[in-house]
């Protein structure tokens, strides 16, 4: 059985973006030499996500306005009591939370076995610094 480690380091333009990695843990996996196996991506940070869907610009923008409604930002600490420690993020940690740490991907004769749209995405709820991901790849 083969293993493989890559990391990824993101660095968003804003405070709240979503990147498409489709293509870099692809890279990994092609690195990887795993033919059929198991792929886990997952963000290595507290207030940024990884998960799967279409990358339609449209979808992103709903994303973005659900989240806001399920956990909108307010630095106010009486809002949030995590904000009280002196940070302003407490709505980041609430919108990972909803979107999830990592996605795992079977992996079939060297690709990442997806339907027709899917694509990993990378989420980020309190960005402009650096941050990353993990990409370990099993398999055979």
């Amino acid at each position: 059985m083969k293993s493989h480690t890559e990391y990824l380091t993101v660095e968003t333009k804003a405070k709240r973006e979503y990147v498409n990695i489709t293509a870099d843990v692809q890279a990994a996996l092609t690195k990887s030499g795993v033919k059929e196996g198991i792929c886990l991506v997952n963000s290595m940070h507290i207030t940024s996500s990884v998960f799967v869907n279409d990358d339609e610009r449209g979808l992103h923008h709903d994303f973005e306005q659900w989240l806001e409604k399920l956990a909108p930002f307010n630095a106010d600490p009486k809002i949030y009591h995590h904000n009280r420690t002196g940070e302003d993020n407490a709505d980041a940690h609430l919108k990972r939370q909803i979107m999830g740490r990592e996605v795992v991907a079977a992996v079939t004769k060297g690709r990442l076995d997806f339907g027709p749209w899917e694509q990993i995405f990378y989420g980020e709820f309190d960005g402009q610094r650096k941050k990353r991901v993990l990409i370990k790849i099993i398999g055979e």
